[in-house]
């Protein structure tokens, strides 16, 4: 993406906001998976005899796997590719099975019989070599035969609703799944597995990626009743799920003898953006500092917490901040929103009259739950623009509209689907 793709009404009328949208850029332009390398991938294909076969699945799936495919033209290989949106074509020797997302709808449950298909039966000297991005949790699907595409429906939306962390939401998913918590790699044994993770989940842990498709989980059936207990879910949800938890087959676990025919490497993460966006500040002579890959809980509390750094009188500025993470929402309201825009609507209060300051919310993967928005902009002057066009910023937070909010302010941040996705990333200026 290229800087102009960030540009909104207050960046483009800020005297610093060409700096600000080059920071954004060289962010995303870090992770993006064209720049990605696959570490040992020619190593791994000369020393191949057996048959090869890809699966790409995620939100970056079609873009990591184009490299892959070039790679592997002269090669007789066997594809399958699980993405978001439907590409305008897949590489050859693919079939094409976009997902559903937030929640797996009936092309998910295909994708995810479609690649325990793929897998099953292949020998010891086969290769199964997996591109793995955020958002393949939903994309792809196979429930354990006791549970309904309804079941997992119903709980998907109920989790998301209430405000439960992603990681958790993985937990279940990895235990009412056959492809999901190392689900793909026992169906693969005793194939080598070789799997490139472009992660999009708080400090990286293989299982969570995904929900883990070929990583062991560490987790219990247990952990995951205790997930629906927290969320005050488990007289809630369809009785099948607490049934499946109850009676179904544990998960794949660190130490078991399949995982030694399977490696995972993580090729980008969300500190990799950050990272990239800090050294392009400093060339632009702002003072950098990263506040950490571990940001998450209720958007509004981290909304309260990382504005408190704006207000630091001691801080050297020019500054520019970054956290990374990804928070949640607790829907009270019908409005239409995401995280990323609830978190930048929260700020507006704060910042309300500081000077010289703006607070920008990216989800790299550029969709801010069901928006064409990516995240907002926000300014110490945007709570009394508001009010001057009639807009009151606790009512649209009161409902969870911040998407209505910024987009007639004109502050929604709207790049486009990025082709990558490593998470959120907050960015704090102050001139």
């Amino acid at each position: 993406m290229q800087p102009e793709n960030f540009l909104t009404h207050t960046l483009r009328n800020h005297p610093q906001g060409n700096a600000v949208t080059r920071i954004l850029a060289a962010a995303m332009q870090a992770v993006a998976p064209e720049r990605l390398s696959y570490p040992h991938l020619q190593e791994i294909l000369q020393k191949q005899d057996g048959e090869i076969f890809v699966l790409g699945l995620g939100k970056a799936a079609q873009a990591m796997t184009l490299p892959l495919a070039r790679s592997l033209a002269d090669r007789p290989h066997l594809g399958l590719l699980i993405p978001k949106q439907a590409p305008t074509y897949a590489p050859a020797g693919f079939e094409l099975i976009p997902g559903g997302h937030p929640v797996p709808d009936e092309n998910s449950l295909r994708a995810g019989l479609r690649a325990l298909e793929l897998v099953s039966g292949l020998g010891q000297d086969d290769l199964l070599l997996c591109l793995i991005s955020g958002g393949g949790s939903a994309l792809m699907t196979a429930p354990h035969p006791s549970l309904s595409l309804d079941d997992l429906q119903t709980l998907t939306s109920a989790l998301l609703d209430c405000g439960a962390r992603i990681d958790e939401i993985n937990i279940l998913r990895r235990h009412l799944d056959r492809v999901k918590g190392g689900g793909l790699a026992r169906a693969a044994y005793p194939a080598r597995v070789v799997s490139y993770i472009l992660s999009d989940v708080v400090g990286s842990p293989l299982e969570a990626i995904a929900s883990g498709p070929t990583a062991p989980d560490p987790t219990s059936k247990e952990d995951a009743l205790g997930v629906l207990a927290k969320y005050d879910l488990t007289g809630k949800a369809p009785a099948a799920i607490v049934r499946t938890l109850e009676n179904a087959p544990e998960t794949p676990k660190p130490g078991e003898g399949l995982f030694e025919r399977v490696e995972n490497i993580i090729v980008g993460s969300n500190a990799l953006a950050a990272q990239a966006a800090l050294r392009q500040a400093k060339a632009d002579g702002f003072h950098p500092e990263f506040l950490g890959d571990t940001w998450q809980g209720e958007a509004r509390e981290a909304a309260n917490s990382l504005c408190a750094f704006m207000k630091n009188p001691q801080a050297k500025r020019p500054f520019c901040l970054v956290a990374g993470g990804e928070t949640t929402v607790s829907v009270r309201g019908n409005g239409l929103g995401g995280r990323n825009q609830e978190l930048a609507l929260a700020a507006v209060a704060e910042l309300a009259e500081l000077e010289n300051v703006l607070l920008v919310t990216l989800a790299t993967d550029g969709e801010d739950g069901p928006t064409a928005a990516a995240g907002a902009v926000v300014s110490g002057g945007t709570f009394q623009r508001a009010q001057a066009l009639g807009l009151d910023p606790p009512d649209f937070l009161e409902r969870n509209d911040s998407y209505s909010f910024f987009k007639a302010l004109g502050d929604g941040l709207c790049p486009g689907p990025s082709g990558t996705n490593v998470n959120d990333l907050t960015f704090l200026f102050a001139f």
